[in-house]
């Protein structure tokens, strides 16, 4: 709810339906471990069959994510969507958990990843049931399909704007790509809200509208 009031103020005028969700052991989700878009791409195929099963079979789906959620639905992105996935909008994605936090405990805690990062390793595959590497965006969407709009603010500390070009170059499917200048961590919205919307009609003029 956070994250996406401001963005339904775009969405519900222009006809479309929205479902938020809390991404596992977030909000009102269940769940004891973050999965970091890991777990959570495959909570999102059960979404995405709720909504046919709900809506029906000749809706057209649009997914976008935000920061953790962005790199969700990357992820998903190289899996058997269904036809009914029209396009994918991504702000702020990162490639992967460990590659995220690599960079945190460098520019952000000065410390060193090895052996931080193989001991955290180890330890989420035990009790999360997954390694920080297992998914990473950049491999993901070099199996999509789907049209993929990539959005990132070029003052993002939390997760560079260098993440979202590897994506973005790593991209096999039609993309288009907007970066706002001097947005941070999750601000391009609000930073720049007109470019940010521009950028929405263009892609979804091209595959919904």
């Amino acid at each position: 709810m956070n994250d996406y009031t401001g963005l339904s103020s775009y969405y519900l005028p222009h006809g479309y339906s929205m479902l938020l969700v809390d991404e596992r052991a977030h909000g009102e989700s269940e769940g004891t471990y973050i999965g970091f878009g890991c777990l959570d791409r495959m909570d999102a195929l059960k979404w995405i069959d709720w909504v046919l099963e709900t809506c029906g079979k000749d809706v057209r789906i649009l997914l976008h994510g935000t920061s953790m959620g962005g790199a969700t639905v990357l992820m998903t992105s190289g899996l058997n969507l269904p036809e009914q996935i029209k396009g994918i909008i991504s702000d702020c994605a990162f490639t992967s958990p460990k590659e995220v936090f690599t960079h945190v405990l460098h520019t952000m805690i000065h410390l060193p990843a090895f052996p931080i990062m193989q001991i955290s390793d180890v330890i989420n595959r035990k009790r999360a049931g997954y390694g920080l590497d297992d998914c990473n965006a950049a491999r993901e969407v070099q199996k999509a399909t789907v049209p993929i709009l990539f959005i990132h603010g070029s003052a993002d500390t939390f997760v560079p704007c260098s993440m979202c070009e590897t994506i973005y170059e790593n991209c096999a499917s039609p993309k288009k790509k907007l970066i706002v200048e001097g947005a941070a961590h999750a601000e391009s919205f609000y930073k720049d809200t007109e470019a940010y919307e521009n950028a929405m009609t263009e892609f979804l003029g091209g595959i919904i509208e």
